[in-house]
């Protein structure tokens, strides 16, 4: 007896289904951020930035690096911070810092302005030439905000702490208030100097400023998707 042609196809049939199956199991499960480009962000900053008294993978750019990726997002986190800068110090090496021009920055300075008591319209003036040159390049910023010591008076740090919200707003760019927030003056998270954050008092910071690195990292992405 002759075999009806669908039973005749049969096998053939079951071997392409299972073919089938297999190379969707193995196919890779991609997240969104895989399919985004490769991010590039400078962090500007002082010792703060710089990893003063760390290991290079313990400093704020590194652990930062380390907890997007952790998440998905194909970023690199550049280290541009120097111990000692102040706003005038950064100011001057601004430009050639965004050669090549990243997709973003982290602007972290003012602490030492405030340690050494400098005028608040210093490190104004600084800073605003700073967001200006970022906004004319069209290059994402973060602003990480500084407070200054009460040792100074209150009018003095009425004047400097009101420096990253003004900017912020002028700019309309997004604000971390305070970088040294939850670990500033916390023997737990501090260096023996009272100043700098161990390893795991960066690992607060970061940790309270990832969802604002997100949102940057994001806004970024869209800003470049649009543009292709």
């Amino acid at each position: 007896m002759k075999a009806h042609p669908v039973l005749q196809a049969a096998p053939a049939l079951i071997v392409t289904f299972a073919l089938s199956i297999l190379a969707a199991i193995a196919a890779p499960v991609r997240v969104a951020a895989d399919t985004s480009a490769p991010i590039t962000i400078v962090a500007f900053g002082d010792s703060l930035t710089a990893g003063y008294g760390l290991k290079a993978s313990d400093s704020f750019p590194a652990q930062l690096q380390m907890a997007l990726r952790a998440k998905g997002y194909k970023v690199t986190i550049v280290n541009a911070g120097v111990s000692g800068d102040t706003t005038a110090d950064g100011l001057r090496r601004f430009d050639w810092s965004l050669q090549p021009k990243p997709d973003g920055v982290i602007l972290e300075l003012g602490a030492n302005d405030a340690l050494r008591g400098i005028d608040p319209k210093e490190p104004r003036a600084n800073l605003d030439k700073m967001l200006a040159t970022l906004k004319s390049q069209n290059i994402d910023v973060l602003l990480a905000g500084m407070k200054a010591p009460n040792n100074w008076g209150p009018e003095y740090v009425k004047a400097f702490d009101a420096i990253y919200p003004d900017l912020a707003a002028k700019y309309g760019i997004k604000l971390y208030p305070f970088f040294l927030d939850g670990v500033a003056i916390d023997p737990a998270f501090s260096q023996p100097d009272g100043l700098h954050p161990t390893a795991k008092g960066v690992a607060v910071i970061v940790k309270r400023m990832m969802p604002d690195a997100e949102a940057l990292v994001q806004h970024i992405t869209q800003r470049k998707t649009a543009a292709k």
